[in-house]
């Protein structure tokens, strides 16, 4: 990977969604809504305090998470879509 998130942000690869609903209909690529939930690929080392004090992560790579519906901004690394966004925007952690 050749983007290494700075500060507190946070690289984001989506899940996919399903492509069936749970009685089995099937949903065409233009009625699907962007996943909300997504893998960690890369972390920043944390944001700073005015003292200059790091303020560890509390997310790390491989964690499954939740955001916002408009959070990040969509980049392309390596061919690839992900969103970078603000640890803050992060909703929660899947466990």
């Amino acid at each position: 990977m050749a983007l290494k998130p700075l500060h507190d942000r946070v690289l984001v690869r989506r899940t996919e969604s399903d492509e069936k609903t749970s009685g089995g209909l099937i949903i065409p690529e233009s009625a699907k809504e962007k996943p909300a939930e997504g893998e960690v690929i890369a972390c920043g080392e944390g944001a700073r305090k005015d003292s200059g004090e790091l303020i560890d992560m509390a997310v790390k790579e491989g964690d499954k998470i939740l955001f916002g519906k408009w959070s990040g901004t969509e980049v392309t690394v390596d061919g690839e879509e992900l969103l970078m966004m603000k640890e803050s925007d992060i909703l929660g952690i899947i466990a």
